[in-house]
């Protein structure tokens, strides 16, 4: 992405160029995966699969150059903490970015999107591993 000095007319953040619909359009192509999925569906029950993908959705936007309601509120991402109570095993953490690539994939963001978001999500998965 450019960067405000570059004189650049290209969007300078993922929000500047997919948008709220852009990334609540990933968040849902993820979430709907997600219940037909034999490792992820059972730590979504299905009746909080809506929160979920909310949460998730105003977390990426305020975290990809969007509107901070994410932390107005919830407070602080503290991720980890937030997923403590969750088996998030490599297993998990590989399904995840596995349906979260495919996810990628379906919403057809440009390559120069990919390229920020793709590296973030799967480190974030990464970082939340919390059991062997």
């Amino acid at each position: 992405m450019s960067s405000p000095e570059s004189g650049s007319s290209n969007p300078t953040t993922v929000f500047d160029a997919v948008g709220e619909a852009g990334l609540r359009q990933l968040v849902h192509a993820f979430y709907r995966r997600v219940p037909g999925d034999d490792l992820l569906a059972p730590m979504y029950p299905v009746a909080e699969l809506p929160a979920a993908e909310r949460r998730l959705g105003d977390f990426l936007i305020y975290r990809f150059g969007g509107p901070d309601t994410y932390l107005h509120e919830r407070g602080n991402p503290a991720l980890r903490m937030r997923h403590a109570p969750f088996s998030i095993t490599p297993a998990a953490r590989d399904r995840w970015v596995s349906l979260m690539d495919a996810a990628l994939l379906e919403v057809a963001f440009s390559m120069e999107v990919t390229a920020v978001v793709r590296p973030f999500l799967h480190e974030a998965a990464t970082f939340l591993i919390n059991r062997a």
